[in-house]
């Protein structure tokens, strides 16, 4: 029979590391804390100490696994070994990303006694609404954030993948900020639509004299990111010719300004974005595949909005609430946010908040109802209707279609393609509907 370490020996021990830790035993209870976690994560009046930290952390009612979620303990303990997860945790201040890692103690026959946690709030991100940075909670978000903080702390290359408008700034700055270097600058270099002469002289900067316009010395913005971060977006835009250059920098950190032979050092953590298939234009000869490896050392795909649709209310929020302190509150209506759940999306977040910034000019009651919205089946779903049905124009009232189709549904004579029709929908739309509307 095996014991706990004597729960005063612990919380000494935990007083000596200044972010928040706890013990607990095999059973998932809480041993002991040391006063940081007190001061971040206990709710006042609210006990801990002897209860299951899915309750306390979670306000689950059973493990994490059993939740759905990862539950470092159960790894931890199959391993005999470290594990490391980021949760969402309920705290004082709300529900919060925390990136949990968990060591299990061994007594001298191997077997776990007692575990340590240590818990750190991620600050690059917010689990609620927010009126600045990157916001969001599911499953695939919660992913890439978990790689931004492993990444963070190092000085590897990150190469951000994903579709336009999925965030790669705010992600970049997300890393940038939870680096060493976060006292440095953070500088961004679009590199859609430069030609390679204004490229070069962009990044590296110029002499004096060296073209016909060239009044100064000018700094390149290698030079501005001395000691921060350099992100390059839209990567794959870089034309050929400027791309053999960059892996020179890259892999000497050197550089010449344009009309100097002065070789110049240069200090920055790169982090490169595309929304293009690298890969396939490695392939065809579009892309440097020596430079491809430069830059990809640590890979970060960035979820598209239709892959977590579960945000989009919480997106919403925010959205409505970074407006302009003049401007009145705005809230959406259950039918006007049925129907932006449903849709795809395909310009992601930045296509949301363009909608909802419209959106906001026609709320004169402070409501944004569904007749505010695009007519998202009209721009985008017409053209997939099937062969022989007609694309009669679809209805600008969202509260009238929405009662429409459950009037339909409650008849039940109707098969789904005749529903469609009706309404003027694709069966593609439809079923985003019947979705929204919890029909299966």
């Amino acid at each position: 029979m095996t014991s706990a370490p004597p729960v005063q020996a612990l919380i000494s021990y935990l007083e000596h590391e200044a972010q928040p830790m706890i013990v607990l035993d095999p059973d998932y209870n809480i041993l002991a804390a040391n006063t940081a976690y007190q001061r971040q994560f206990a709710t006042v009046g609210r006990p801990y100490i002897g209860h299951k930290c899915f309750r306390v952390s979670h306000h689950y009612d059973v493990p994490c696994d059993q939740a759905g979620e990862h539950c470092p303990m159960k790894r931890a303990l199959e391993l005999k070994g470290p594990d490391r997860v980021l949760h969402i945790h309920h705290t004082p201040r709300g529900p919060e990303h925390v990136d949990v890692s968990l060591r299990p103690i061994l007594d001298a026959r191997g077997e776990v006694v007692a575990y340590v946690e240590r818990l750190v709030t991620v600050h690059s991100a917010s689990a609620s609404p927010s009126t600045k940075g990157l916001v969001g909670r599911a499953p695939a978000f919660n992913a890439a954030l978990s790689a931004v903080q492993r990444v963070a702390p190092s000085m590897l290359p990150v190469l951000l993948l994903g579709e336009s408008g999925t965030g790669k700034e705010l992600f970049a700055r997300a890393i940038h900020e939870a680096s060493e270097r976060a006292s440095g600058p953070f500088v961004v270099v679009d590199c859609s639509g430069l030609t390679e002469t204004l490229f070069e002289s962009e990044l590296f900067g110029y002499e004096k004299g060296a073209f016909t316009g060239a009044n100064a010395r000018k700094k390149g913005l290698v030079e501005t990111a001395d000691g921060g971060t350099l992100f390059l977006d839209e990567m794959g835009d870089v034309p050929l010719a400027m791309q053999v250059k960059l892996l020179r920098l890259i892999e000497s950190g050197t550089f010449r300004r344009v009309g100097s032979l002065e070789t110049q050092r240069a200090n920055f953590r790169l982090i490169s974005a595309t929304h293009k298939p690298l890969r396939e234009m490695v392939a065809d000869g579009r892309f440097r595949q020596d430079l491809y490896y430069r830059i990809s050392a640590f890979p970060i795909y960035l979820p598209p909005l239709r892959e977590r649709t579960s945000d989009i209310p919480l997106l919403i929020d925010s959205f409505l609430q970074r407006g302009g302190s003049a401007e009145p509150r705005v809230r959406v209506e259950p039918a006007a946010m049925a129907r932006l759940q449903s849709h795809d999306w395909p310009g992601n977040i930045r296509e949301l908040r363009n909608v909802l910034e419209r959106a906001r000019l026609f709320a004169d009651d402070g409501v944004v109802h569904a007749e505010n919205l695009p007519n998202f089946e009209r721009h985008g779903d017409a053209g997939s209707a099937g062969p022989g049905i007609a694309k009669t124009p679809v209805r600008s009232n969202g509260k009238d279609s929405v009662s429409d189709l459950q009037t339909l549904l409650r008849e039940g004579r109707h098969t789904r393609l005749e529903i469609a029709r009706k309404l003027g929908l694709s069966e593609r739309t439809l079923y985003r509907r019947l979705k929204a509307l919890r029909v299966s």
